[in-house]
């Protein structure tokens, strides 16, 4: 009896769906020196993938790669660290938290001087982030002579609205398509991104003292696609081997070959749909979003003078403000689903995460997109007031949620510090209560 308890325990069919990896989606199955966490492994609902999971490295115990379907879709490798179990002769070999002050700024200084137009995670955000510009200028042609009337001029509304609304949905689209295509070229294998090298003053110390070792980013070692500056649907770059006797340079991911390296691809096989895209919060996420662009886009079409001006009201009704409604309703869900990939839990929200607050920002701008429309149906002058108000606030926080998504685009190795002790099994001391956002 106790060994068929034993069984029963440990069965994979056992386990919920949300705490195991599915077979060739399983990351860093091929490594040798990184192993995933098996009681790490987790996500927020129970019949959808796993999220969220720790890396060990097995000669650096104080530090952790955080793997999460979100960092790996936009080729990020994220670094949990714990200060307070790194002892004082490893002091120096971490990078620097990515939330400093000066990491920040750095980061900032690199969205105005870096334009890495062959990063599809790059493309995404920034195409989004142009989109919300134009549909933040189309807010002020529908809102503004409603403030201040002396500000309008003759067909404000029908031309300058109407050819923003357009351009504004048409530059969505395309960046819903590229969303998409972002998901469906997700790194399976698993990729940390980082190398481990021995600093030149400590030549003396002995190879086999893992605290000797600083790490440091190292894109050559990135398996993901985002680096490869040939072109944006190329193949992904792949790791060159590295002796397990190298003395000055390690790489941290030690995977073997791939002889089949996998190919771009702008939409998935039925049978990698069926078994894990339908089960992905981020391409359920990023399809909804492709959706609502879809929908609204009809709106944006009808909005063109020469042809809002040429519709009855009824047919107003059908094919421009029933369209923004649903695709308001997509944008929500969207958002939604986007804020729940990074929580631990699907009612625990996770305000010191970036990504959460980026869709919490386009959760915000889809709410206010789908009152738009909601209020438009009435045309006394209070709905219309309201819905012109809806357009430019939902137009800011796109905005605003799309400029953060830039900056994470642009930050490849983000560094945690881990606060609840979960590297090395500390204390919560290592948090020391600090309050900051991760920007992981």
């Amino acid at each position: 009896m106790e060994s068929s308890t034993t069984t029963t325990t440990t069965s994979p069919q056992a386990r919920k769906r949300n705490n195991t990896f599915h077979g060739a989606h399983e990351p860093f199955r091929h490594e040798t020196e990184l192993h995933v966490q098996k009681e790490t492994v987790s996500g927020p609902v129970s019949f959808l993938d796993p999220t969220k999971a720790h890396v060990r490295h097995a000669t650096h115990p104080d530090v952790r790669f955080q793997w999460s379907s979100r960092n790996n879709r936009k080729g990020r490798h994220a670094l949990l660290v714990d200060q307070a179990q790194t002892s004082s002769k490893a002091q120096g070999t971490t990078p620097r938290p990515t939330s400093s002050p000066r990491s920040v700024a750095r980061g900032i200084w690199r969205m105005l001087t870096y334009y890495p137009v062959w990063d599809v995670s790059f493309d995404v955000a920034y195409v989004f982030t142009l989109g919300s510009v134009i549909w933040v200028v189309n807010a002020f042609f529908a809102f503004l002579p409603l403030v201040q009337p002396s500000s309008g001029f003759r067909n404000e509304a029908l031309y300058g609205g109407g050819i923003t609304a357009f351009v504004g949905a048409t530059v969505f689209e395309a960046g819903s398509v590229l969303l998409m295509a972002e998901a469906v070229n997700e790194n399976r294998a698993g990729c940390s991104g980082w190398a481990l090298a021995r600093p030149p003053s400590r030549a003396d110390v002995d190879d086999d003292d893992a605290t000797a070792a600083v790490l440091a980013p190292s894109e050559s070692n990135c398996t993901h696609h985002h680096p490869n500056r040939r072109n944006l649907v190329g193949k992904p770059r792949h790791p060159v081997s590295v002796p397990a006797s190298a003395s000055a340079s390690a790489s941290v991911s030690k995977a073997a070959p791939d002889t089949h390296p996998r190919e771009w691809q702008w939409y998935p096989t039925s049978h990698d749909l069926r078994t894990h895209y339908l089960h992905s919060l981020g391409f359920l996420a990023s399809l909804s979003q492709l959706c609502g662009a879809s929908i609204f886009w009809i709106a944006g079409l009808t909005a063109l003078p020469g042809i809002y001006d040429k519709m009855s009201r009824p047919v107003a009704i059908a094919f421009y403000w029933t369209p923004q409604v649903l695709g308001g309703l997509g944008f929500v869900v969207s958002g939604t689903l986007f804020m729940l990939e990074t929580q631990s839990r699907w009612w625990k929200p996770a305000p010191r995460t970036l990504g959460w607050w980026i869709g919490a920002w386009n959760l915000v701008g889809g709410v206010g997109f789908t009152l738009c429309p909601a209020f438009g149906y009435d045309e006394s002058s209070w709905a219309q007031y309201q819905a012109g108000l809806s357009t430019f606030w939902g137009s800011w926080a796109f905005l605003i949620g799309s400029v953060m998504q830039w900056y994470e685009s642009l930050e490849k190795f983000p560094v945690e510090v881990d606060r609840r002790g979960t590297v090395g099994g500390g204390a919560k001391e290592g948090s020391r209560g600090n309050m900051h956002l991760d920007l992981a």
